[in-house]
């Protein structure tokens, strides 16, 4: 497998495995719609697409992190309009204490080349 192929397939699978977290982040303290999600996710770089999306929102939903309502759309059809819920918040305090402890540990490795 060519350098460049293995350096992208570890950055789709970093990506993948904090996408749970990033949909969580977007909906904090907004509720949104499906195709805006994307574009927030996509404005940082994070490049995820609907049939990715979907079955995600509908696993954190199973799960009861998310609930969703219908919202009429001056544009179209109506828009399913997806919310944290009361344990999707616990969720992702208890993510941002994983993910500042990740960065922390990586960093730590990072730094300490010389050391290890």
């Amino acid at each position: 497998m060519e350098t460049s192929s293995i350096i992208e397939n570890s950055k789709i699978q970093m990506r993948r495995g904090i996408l749970e977290y990033s949909i969580l982040l977007v909906l904090q303290n907004r509720d949104d719609y499906a195709s805006s999600i994307i574009q927030k996710l996509k404005d940082v770089d994070i490049i995820i697409v609907e049939g990715t999306l979907y079955p995600l929102l509908i696993r954190l939903k199973n799960l009861g992190l998310l609930s969703y309502r219908w919202e009429e759309s001056p544009q179209g059809p109506p828009r399913k309009y997806y919310m944290i819920t009361d344990k999707g918040r616990e969720q992702l305090r208890e993510l941002d204490a994983t993910w500042e402890e990740l960065v922390r540990s990586v960093d730590t490795i990072k730094n300490s080349q010389d050391t290890l």
